[in-house]
């Protein structure tokens, strides 16, 4: 297919760019390198340098063979999205491209106003585009797992039947966001539920749970290759940042009791769950929705599997609580269904002892590069 990859430069834009040409299909990504620019200002830097979208292109097609189209562009400018749909009508859209940080969006107005307009405009920019030139693509959307917060039941896998006063509908899952950035992706999805209704669109609703790790089939022994690896408290995600202030010496940040759960996946499985759902697409009239996670496990949980890890190579690896900048349940009822991606063929890829070393001694090659100033900001929520 011709999948169009929106925020293609991103943590997992350009792996899944790299997964989906490796698999056959013809990819073009889009991107106005948003990421580098708020990790610029806000002082919190990848691990290591990652090569820009020109250099990642001409390696990966040095290396595979395959070729990966590049449009540089603002996704909220209309002008710019006409261009890109015109010059590469796509069958398949994975979008990524937004402002993809909790603690970012809740740093101060600015960015909180910002989280908002970027994250709606490409939103709606793409449903347009869809409608205007490719109506019969479909839409792959990135949304998360904190969409639906922790509620005290069962979370299904997108949409619950509610019976009320002798009657029965089915409507989307209760959803109840822990952040302003979570509260978009909620929009995203109301949004495109809407069109869905409206103009019969095809939709995936990904609800991702956070992501670890650095290693895929397509980087593999090639370094230049890997995506971006933030450790800080703003872009980093807990497992990434986790692995790093152990190799630095600096305490795993559990915050508050720790007992916050969530379900997590490989970046691999990542790929995997992406790739299924663009070759097994929505009907037309269809917003489907994937819990798309593997394993749940509490901070707490993860903050012993790595100290355990790390103790073992030798790093003492201490873990101390400290006050929870956030607003959250820290000790909660969690039970979501993941049915959807296993029927259609997810292998999953585990966290076992043997992923946490390798990615330990991954960051042990880059352990000069840790800032321990960039670890911790304290960015509060109230």
């Amino acid at each position: 297919m011709r999948v169009l990859i929106l925020g293609g430069d991103g943590y997992l834009g350009w792996p899944t760019a790299m997964n989906l040409t490796a698999k056959g299909h013809e990819v073009a990504v889009v991107d106005n390198y948003l990421r580098r620019r708020v990790c610029r200002e806000e002082n919190v830097e990848p691990l290591f340098e990652v090569p820009n979208l020109h250099e990642r292109a001409n390696l990966w097609q040095s290396v595979s063979g395959h070729e990966i189209r590049l449009f540089l562009g603002d996704l909220c400018e209309w002008d710019f999205v006409e261009e890109v749909f015109r010059k590469f009508t796509p069958e398949a859209i994975v979008h990524y491209a937004e402002q993809p940080a909790a603690p970012y969006s809740m740093l101060n107005r600015r960015a909180a106003k910002f989280t908002l307009d970027n994250n709606l405009d490409v939103t709606i920019n793409t449903i347009f585009a869809v409608k205007e030139f490719c109506p019969d693509a479909h839409i792959v959307k990135l949304g998360t797992m904190g969409e639906y917060g922790t509620p005290n039941i069962d979370i299904e896998e997108g949409w619950i039947d509610v019976e009320h006063k002798g009657r029965k509908q089915r409507f989307l899952y209760p959803r109840q966001a822990g952040s302003l950035y979570h509260t978009t992706k909620i929009m995203d999805t109301d949004l495109l539920w809407f069109y869905v209704r409206m103009w019969g669109l095809r939709v995936t609703d990904l609800m991702q749970g956070p992501v670890y790790g650095l290693e895929t089939d397509e980087n593999e022994g090639r370094e230049k290759l890997s995506p971006f690896f933030n450790y800080d408290e703003i872009f980093g995600t807990v497992i990434n940042r986790f692995a790093v202030q152990a190799v630095a010496g600096y305490p795993l940040t559990v915050y508050g009791k720790g007992g916050q759960t969530r379900g997590y996946l490989n970046i691999k499985d990542t790929l995997q769950c992406v790739r299924l759902s663009i070759e097994n697409p929505a009907k037309a009239g269809e917003l489907r929705v994937f819990n798309q996670f593997v394993e749940t496990f509490s901070v707490n949980d993860l903050a012993e599997k790595v100290q355990q890890v790390g103790n073992s190579l030798g790093l003492r690896v201490r873990i101390k609580p400290i006050e929870n900048p956030r607003i959250e349940a820290e000790d909660h009822y969690y039970n979501p269904v993941h049915t959807g991606l296993l029927e259609l063929g997810l292998k999953p890829h585990y966290l076992t002892q043997d992923v946490i070393a390798k990615m330990l001694e991954t960051v042990l090659r880059y352990r000069s590069c840790i800032r321990e100033d960039a670890i911790f900001r304290g960015v509060r929520w109230r």
